[in-house]
């Protein structure tokens, strides 16, 4: 799916009703999001910010292809609404902690974790020009420097926890700092991984199934990261 003219907020746009027509997702509310938060701003320039696949962003690291972005915003919808707390781990280029943080709304906090301090002095910078700057400057938005494995107590308990690469099992501080009620997106494996859904039940068990098959990249050190390893 490729998206060639008009202008960039025009091309995220028909990007995004193209996602909506091939079924990719329903909601109203995730619709709005994605479209005042334009991909274009969080891509390296130069590359196809409108073809629904993932991008390279250095550091061997990719932004997921927006129909992955599109899912994972539909499964924690009804945990993104307005006051809730929302921790993006492996924020990236900060689109999704953007999306994030629009749904969530200036009563709500959104966290974005990041271990790979490039990426998140330009993921702010991308934030900056983009809808959610205002959140990011009243401070209901923050990226932060951290080991996505150990969460970000500070602003815990979390109603929606999203995590951008692939743990081996789920980390059990993740499941700590999610809110009873809560969802957690996390894709889990090695080679063949799938993409989990987690929600914590009000007693404090957990209720897990599989919503399909992905590959992302390994949720690791900052070392191993940046040895490909």
């Amino acid at each position: 799916m490729e998206v060639s003219s008009g202008n960039g907020i025009d091309r995220n746009k028909a990007m995004v009703e193209q996602l909506q027509r091939y079924g990719i997702f329903n909601s109203k509310k995730v619709a709005e999001a994605m479209e005042k938060v334009d991909r274009g701003l969080f891509v390296p320039a130069g590359t196809p910010a409108y073809v629904d696949s993932p991008m390279a962003i250095g550091y061997n690291v990719t932004i997921s292809a927006p129909h992955m972005h599109a899912m994972c915003l539909q499964l924690l919808e009804k945990n993104l609404q307005p006051g809730m707390h929302a921790l993006d781990i492996g924020s990236g280029t900060g689109y999704l902690t953007a999306c994030f943080a629009l749904m969530v709304g200036p009563e709500g906090r959104a966290v974005g974790v990041e271990h790979i301090p490039e990426l998140v002095t330009s993921s702010i910078k991308n934030i900056e020009k983009s809808e959610a700057a205002s959140l990011l400057k009243q401070g209901s938005l923050s990226i932060n420097v951290g080991d996505g494995r150990q969460g970000w107590p500070e602003f815990a308990a979390y109603d929606a926890i999203h995590v951008g690469a692939a743990a081996r099992e789920i980390p059990q501080p993740l499941i700590d700092q999610l809110k009873p009620g809560g969802r957690m997106v996390i894709p889990v494996g090695n080679v063949f991984q799938d993409l989990k859904v987690v929600d914590k039940n009000l007693d404090g068990s957990l209720s897990i199934r599989n919503e399909t098959s992905v590959r992302y990249v390994p949720l690791t050190s900052r070392d191993a990261q940046l040895r490909g390893t």
